[in-house]
This record gives structure tokens, sequence and C-alpha cells, in this order.
């Protein structure tokens, strides 16, 4: 899939944009804050209906402004035109439009163009708690199955009512509508479970791979999943200290509290890892979800966007980054940074179709 055209309205700092793309390479140079990075948390919304950062759509709309809207034209491998347009207003639900048809669930949008984005903001994948983990887990796979996206929206609303239901005051919940929920969480969260045990067994090698290839082999990486539905039937796991969540007034068991465990030489990175050390890692995870999603899902080429990748980075790292990227493998690719020579080593490699952008105070000039 190849984003064409790309027209922004009052996205964060960004009042007005309309940009033709180049199908391989796009550069944005510019200093810190000017807002590389919102333009492309624009593409990132438009293919995942959400910002990148994770947070309340009202956040995205520019503050001296009451909506935004976000249009996208792309290209399928064969040349089929899609035209997808997003619109944003205060208080109201956003509106999703695909060739000018409104979907009925957005849900329904979610995989049609999938999107890797590397960012600063991985760093917590790394130091910050499971649900950051968890998150990673689930953009990828929610992009390549229909079915665990379902189930794992259903899990949470489960979770939601059990955890209202464990806050009532005395005399307490109903058991027969607490055990209700309980059963809609072990049945949409054995699925869910299921989907992330297969994910983490395929994705681990390629990661490896990867970054066996980005820092020339120099440390060994793993991935182990741990969820309490390894403990046995997922019911009865939830079921095992009713008690304690009622005195907690929410549930401490469940695949809502899965831990992706991410390790350097045998132990947490999180402990071990250098700051190069674990740049490397979370690139690497990302370019590992890139040819994931590349293979399953829509099998077509995710749009892959770089966000400032090169800090804290020794030259020989950088050097297989830019060997990698620069490469037939990739399709097209969004890529910002404060140092233009990094961006001129990468075009001096490709040689091929590109385009530069200079991006300042939320302007975007070719």
């Amino acid at each position: 899939m190849i984003l064409r055209q790309l027209s922004i309205l009052n996205y964060k700092n960004i009042r007005q944009a309309d940009l033709s793309l180049s199908p391989k390479m796009n550069c944005f140079i510019g200093h810190n804050g000017e807002g590389k990075t919102n333009l492309l948390d624009a593409i990132c919304f438009l293919s995942l209906c959400k910002s990148s950062t994770g947070g309340m759509d009202s956040l995205c709309i520019h503050h001296d402004a009451d909506f935004a809207v976000l249009q996208g034209i792309y290209e399928h491998e064969d040349g089929t035109p899609e035209e997808i347009y997003l619109g944003m207003k205060r208080g109201v639900k956003k509106q999703l439009k695909r060739n000018k048809k409104t979907y009925q669930r957005i849900a329904e949008h979610i995989g049609l163009i999938p999107v890797v984005m590397v960012s600063p903001l991985d760093a917590m994948l790394i130091a910050g708690g499971s649900e950051e983990r968890r998150r990673f887990m689930d953009v990828v796979i929610s992009q390549t199955d229909r079915r665990y996206l379902d189930a794992l929206m259903n899990y949470n609303k489960a979770l939601l009512q059990r955890n209202a239901l464990l806050k009532m005051e005395e005399p307490g919940p109903d058991p027969d509508l607490l055990s209700l929920w309980e059963e809609e969480m072990a049945r949409y969260g054995q699925v869910v479970y299921e989907a992330r045990e297969r994910y983490v067994q395929a994705f681990t090698p390629i990661f490896q791979q990867f970054y066996a290839q980005v820092s020339l082999q120099r440390e060994e990486v793993g991935l182990r999943y741990v969820s309490h539905a390894q403990r046995g039937a997922l019911l009865d796991v939830i079921q095992r200290d009713r008690a304690k969540d009622l005195v907690m007034g929410y549930s401490l068991h469940g695949v809502h509290k899965d831990e992706l465990e991410m390790t350097l030489g045998g132990f947490p990175i999180k402990r071990e890892g250098s700051q190069g050390q674990n740049k490397t890692y979370l690139i690497a995870l990302k370019l590992a979800q890139f040819d994931f999603l590349k293979r399953t899902g829509s099998q077509t080429a995710p749009l892959l966007l770089l966000d400032d990748i090169f800090d804290k980075l020794d030259a020989d790292r950088v050097e297989q980054i830019v060997r990698l990227v620069a490469g037939d493998n990739f399709g097209q690719i969004f890529i910002t940074d404060t140092n233009r020579d990094h961006l001129d080593q990468i075009l001096s490699r490709m040689g091929g179709d590109y385009r530069l952008f200079h991006v300042s105070e939320g302007r975007i000039e070719a």
C-alpha cells in the first residue's frame, strides 16, 4: 500500500498541509517541536483510527479549532485507489469514511492499511509497565486478526463490568451476575491468550534476526510471554481469588495482566541494557513488526514511519539500519530527523525516488 497524497487540517500544531508523496522515501527535516512527529502521527491515525501516543482524540485537534480532518489517497499494489477520510469534532464521535462510504464500525478499518511507527516514545516498551508491552502485541495482532480485535474488545467490556460489580458497597454484587461476567472474561480471554501465544512464538525469531543484523551479532536477545492463562483453565484462575478481588475492588487475574518479558543476554533488558542497546532492541522490535505484518494480514507492505531513530546509536548501528531500510524489502518509508547528514546518507544509498520536506512551526514545505 502506498500513500500518494495526504491532507491535514487542524491536526495538533499542523494548521493545514497538502502533500504529494514519493512511493518510496519521504524525509522530513526540522528542529524538535516543529511538527515532524505530528505529521507521522496523522498518518498513523489514518491507519489505526487513534494517535500513536494513545491519548484522547480531542487532544489531537488544534487548540484553537473545534475540529480536525485527515484525508489520505492511497494506492494498492495493483494500482487500485483507496480514499480514507477521518473527521474529528470536539464532543462528537469521530467519522471515518472509505471511498466516501461511512464505516458502520471503526474496527472494520483496522488492518486495511498496516502501519509501523518507530519513535522515541517506544522507550516506554522497556521502561514502562506491562500495559505498554500488551499494547505492542495488541497493535500488531489486531492488524492481522479481526477475531482477536473483537475478542479483546469484548474481554475489556466484561472486565469493566466485573470491576464495577467488585466496587459495590454492602451487601455486595449478585454472585450470579459476577459469574456471568467472569465467564465472558474467560471465553474471550482464551481467544486473546491463544493469539498472543502464537504471535510471540512466530515473532521472536524474526526479532532476533533483526537485532543480530543491527548489532552485528554483539548480543543475544529474547522474548517470553507470561500469562495467567498458563496456570490452568482461565475461568478457574479468574474465580480463584474472588474474595481478594472483592477486597481490592478490581480484577487481579486475567489476560489484562499479561506480560511480555524482554531480555538481553538472558537478563531483563530494563536492568541490563545501555542506551544504545535499548534503542537497538526497540528498532529491531519494530522492524520485526513490519516484517510480520508484511507476511500476514492484508499481505501488503506496511507504511514504515521512522521518527528520530538515530539518536543514542553508534556509527556501526546507524550504518546497519541505513542498509536495512534502503533495501528492497521495505515499501514506502517516512523518516524524520534534525540531522540532515543522516537523511543524506540514506538517500545516497537508495539512489531512487524520494521527496524531502522542511518542517517549521507546523508548516510543511517541499
